[in-house]
């Protein structure tokens, strides 16, 4: 194959959850430039209007969906639609999530289950439904969990949402041992510090910008296209032999502590 064809995702159709915004938005572009159609998913289409427009733009098909991935009833109603469609997504990218920083001595029962229901439960049951026509039909796939820094380090304030990010990571390896004899690899992609609709809270202080750009051997933030390329790697070809993988995108943050 050539080296240019081992990133080629055409022909392949890519599920992300939390399409609509943020870095779920940027990689379901990325995954079109590559040449995958898109199946967005979002909590309101109406949201997912211009991703729409951004994926028909690249030339390539979109399929907006609803879901809400805290609810298994809802990931079930999402994958119901799709097959009814008759559309079989083979790469999917675990993105949805949310996050609410609160001190661990004031964490209730409702705000865990919140964080850990929609980022740990909800990636696996939409891994699981993922993945359950692929291995039906004997068809490749790959899986691509949206894990943290927090997959690797403790953050203060963060308790669920890291509980739930060293959760994927536990997820990751756990599918990609038992599906990798079935042909759907499972990996995990660790972004450092981006500035997103969700994170924008922080960045708006700007002792706190400073203290993290201090952590970072590369003296910035994230930018969302820093995403695309291990995506598109993970997704395609050109890592057939990988599997079980978490790869940080964090400008060197890790490394240096």
């Amino acid at each position: 194959m050539a080296q240019q064809q081992l990133f080629d995702l055409v022909g392949r159709t890519a599920l992300v959850t939390g399409a609509s915004r943020g870095i779920g938005r940027a990689l379901a572009a990325g995954l079109a430039a590559a040449g995958a159609d898109i199946v967005a998913v979002s909590r309101s289409l109406e949201a997912l209007a211009a991703v729409r427009r951004d994926i028909e733009a690249i030339g390539q098909r979109c399929y907006p969906q609803t879901a809400d991935v805290s609810s298994i009833q809802s990931i079930a109603a999402l994958f119901a639609e799709l097959a009814n469609q008759g559309i079989v997504a083979d790469i999917l990218v675990n993105n949805a999530g949310v996050e609410e920083v609160r001190n661990s001595t004031d964490v209730d029962a409702a705000l865990w289950d919140k964080i850990v229901g929609t980022n740990l439960r909800g990636a696996f049951f939409v891994a699981r439904d993922f993945a359950r026509p692929l291995i039906a039909t004997d068809r490749a796939g790959s899986i691509i969990n949206l894990g943290s820094l927090s997959s690797a380090v403790g953050i203060p304030t963060a308790t669920p949402y890291t509980s739930s990010k060293g959760g994927i990571l536990g997820m990751t390896r756990a599918l990609a041992s038992e599906w990798a004899p079935k042909g759907v690899r499972v990996n995990a992609v660790g972004p450092g510090y981006f500035r997103t609709e969700m994170t924008e809270p922080f960045y708006r202080d700007d002792d706190w910008q400073q203290a993290m750009l201090a952590k970072i051997p590369m003296r910035r933030f994230g930018r969302l296209d820093d995403l695309i390329g291990v995506t598109v790697f993970l997704a395609s070809d050109a890592s057939a032999y990988l599997t079980g993988q978490i790869i940080y995108v964090d400008g060197g943050t890790l490394a240096s502590i």
